[in-house]
């Protein structure tokens, strides 16, 4: 099963809070799509999605802290 994770994103930091998340459950999501805003010390960072499929799960919710590989949604 295919799976979206936390990138590492700069040198300064492992970790982020989600700011927005941009898709729900059943959605079909394209490599490339941004399924959700992450902040990051003093920028707020897009994350694309890595696969191609539909979100299967969300494990995450706006405000949580998240690290980097942390598996952020579930595709099928």
């Amino acid at each position: 099963m295919p799976q979206i994770t936390m990138p590492k994103l700069n040198d300064f930091g492992d970790s982020g809070e989600v700011s927005e998340i941009l898709i729900s459950v059943g959605d079909q999501v394209a490599a490339g799509d941004v399924v959700m805003n992450v902040e990051m010390e003093k920028s707020v960072v897009e994350i694309e999605s890595t696969h191609d499929g539909t979100v299967k799960s969300i494990k995450v919710a706006e405000g949580d802290e998240v690290d980097v590989d942390q598996v952020l949604i579930e595709l099928e």
